[in-house]
């Protein structure tokens, strides 16, 4: 039986390109979705039409409760043993204009969601002994952005997290990365960075692909990469 991948937020651009190049190594992807489920469905159809293994699954990472209810069921067909923690949302606004709605929702997906996914997913996989977590964060965590105090306070906590869970884990035959990618082609940075900003931000003078962040977790979630674990790897063309 193939390992089972989740991909959460696996629509989007990103997710879409980590679910399409897992499925090419044989794994059957858990396309995860909040409202677009058929949009996820489409990137499981793709999979399927292409000769991969894949189905979607929707529900609200930021209540614990559906959560919990989803993984019980995914969990009643085997354990899943690579997990892209993927999901994320921007509500930018300089930190003196930030509303409290803005900084609990950007923190509810991205950190909550990574709690409320991960840790019932931990133990069925530590059962196996072999397993892989990648945390998708970004070079905001690391470099800081003007008007992204939640994302990158987000993000830089799933860093730490992605070192303590590293830890923990380590003896048990699974990894726990993180991968930050910088400014990638996507509907989300599409009306945020210019072809000039790009030039001026990136040192490689473009912007990445995602089919270039799904081949380094790609490789994160391979047999190749059981000695990297804790680790930050950043895809961002040289920016820092």
């Amino acid at each position: 039986m193939n390992k089972r991948a989740l991909v959460s937020g696996g629509s989007g651009g990103i997710g879409r390109a980590i679910c399409r190049r897992l499925a090419e190594d044989g794994l059957h992807v858990l396309v995860h979705a909040n409202r677009k489920l058929a949009a996820a469905e489409a990137v499981a159809e793709d999979i399927r039409q292409a000769g991969g293994s894949a189905e979607a699954i929707a529900f609200d990472l930021t209540d614990a409760a559906a959560t919990a209810a989803a993984v019980e069921t995914l969990l009643a067909a085997g354990p899943v043993q690579v997990l892209v923690n993927n999901a994320g949302v921007h509500d930018d606004a300089v930190f003196p204009g930030m509303s409290a709605t803005q900084w609990h929702s950007v923190m509810d997906v991205s950190l909550n969601g990574f709690f409320n996914l991960t840790q019932p997913l931990t133990l069925p996989m530590v059962r196996t002994r072999w397993g892989r977590i990648i945390n998708i964060t970004s070079v905001a965590a690391l470099a800081g952005n003007r008007g992204q105090v939640n994302y990158a306070a987000a993000k830089g906590a799933l860093h730490s997290a992605t070192k303590s869970l590293a830890l923990e884990l380590a003896s048990r035959g699974i990894t726990v990365n993180a991968v930050a990618p910088g400014i990638i082609d996507t509907a989300m940075s599409e009306g945020a960075f210019d072809a000039d900003a790009v030039k001026r931000l990136v040192p490689l003078g473009r912007a990445g692909q995602p089919q270039e962040v799904a081949d380094l977790v790609a490789f994160l979630a391979s047999p190749r990469a059981a000695y990297i674990t804790g680790q930050i790897i950043s895809i961002n063309g040289g920016m820092i």
